[in-house]
């Protein structure tokens, strides 16, 4: 069995290494012609562009990793298949628990280098691309959810930001400190507010009006302490989309918006799509040994894996499908972000039943 390992590892490692360039090729000449219609706003010219879609490349590996596992196993089986080697192994006695034995130890090195990529590589690369737009362009990072920018619930507090800057400083901000009763105590407004340490920050240009039972009364200062719990971790998912977060960044941003009672069914959907996508590649393999079945007179290889790309794409779309619509109907975040997961291991666990039967 360690002899089948090895060579099985080797045939479908080979084979998932040529459709990851062939799928990263695609999606980066894609992402290539997206950034052209923006070229030549600011500074943002094609040395820019190429930097750019260069920095989102871990970001693709890891959204496309279930994909690819399943269409290089496929392509793997079927060619071993077609030339009966799996037969042959099959026939000399190694049975069906063995050889998911041996998929699940080929596919361990996939799992920890999805990780690897998925929490270390990706997110810092993925900031750093969208931090080198913004330069390029002369930009800065505006929400437009709202005209008046983004609304933040920190404490009793309410902070209205109109601009991010891609360094995460903030500009024109506007602080509303009630009391516990929710009255309003005092409003601060600071034309620029820069991160000092965790919890603090100090704002620029401040003009800080409180209200009191004895009036109102004005107080400006040149620079003021601020006391937050934001910090720039929190701030970053307005340059960067959760799905190309790390899963620790996104369980630290889902508990600030649990803490200030507000929505985080999209970040705890991301969170659950991470950790569950070692699973998914598992189930991947798993997906792909029905296939160790063909003969050639059953169809061509083409067939097999254009089968095998279908079936990884609907994964892909329908997966994110899920994912979109739990977070606007506020399905339960694990169950949106694992559904197709465990769609594909009852279809995986069919496929091989009948293919067994037969």
């Amino acid at each position: 069995m360690n002899l089948l390992t090895r060579y099985l590892g080797k045939e479908i490692y080979l084979s998932i290494a040529l459709v990851f360039v062939a799928f990263l090729a695609l999606f980066a000449f894609m992402d290539l012609i997206h950034e052209l219609n923006v070229m030549d706003s600011g500074q943002y010219h094609l040395g820019y562009v190429l930097l750019f879609v260069t920095l989102t490349i871990p970001g693709r590996i890891h959204e496309l990793f279930p994909v690819v596992a399943l269409v290089g196993a496929i392509l793997a089986m079927v060619q071993m298949a077609a030339s009966s080697e799996l037969t042959i192994y099959r026939t000399s006695g190694a049975s069906l628990w063995q050889m998911i034995g041996a998929l699940f130890k080929i596919a361990l090195p996939l799992v920890m280098l999805s990780f690897i990529v998925s929490e270390f590589i990706a997110p810092p690369s993925e900031q750093l691309a969208q931090e080198l737009r913004l330069k390029a362009q002369n930009a800065q990072v505006s929400v437009k959810e709202f005209r008046s920018g983004v609304w933040v619930k920190d404490g009793n507090s309410f902070v209205n930001v109109k601009n991010v800057m891609p360094d995460i400083s903030l500009s024109n901000i506007d602080i509303y400190r009630f009391d516990e009763t929710y009255h309003l105590q005092a409003i601060t407004h600071a034309r620029q507010a820069s991160f000092i340490e965790h919890g603090r920050w100090q704002l620029d240009d401040v003009v800080e009006t409180i209200f009191s039972k004895q009036g109102t009364s004005i107080n400006a200062t040149s620079s003021q302490e601020w006391r937050s719990a934001l910090n720039p971790s929190i701030l970053s998912v307005l340059l960067v989309k959760p799905e190309q977060m790390s899963a620790s960044n996104l369980y630290q941003y889902t508990s600030h918006l649990k803490d200030n009672r507000q929505k985080s069914a999209r970040y705890e959907i991301a969170m659950w799509n991470k950790l569950a996508y070692p699973f998914a590649l598992m189930v991947m393999m798993l997906l792909a040994l029905p296939f160790a079945s063909y003969h050639r007179r059953s169809g061509g290889v083409g067939a097999m894996v254009f089968l095998g790309i279908v079936m990884g794409l609907v994964f892909h779309f329908v997966g994110r499908l899920f994912a979109s619509l739990g977070a606007l109907n506020d399905w339960q975040p694990f169950v949106s972000a694992t559904s197709m997961t465990f769609l594909f291991l009852l279809l995986g666990g069919g496929m091989l039943w009948w293919t067994e039967r037969r």
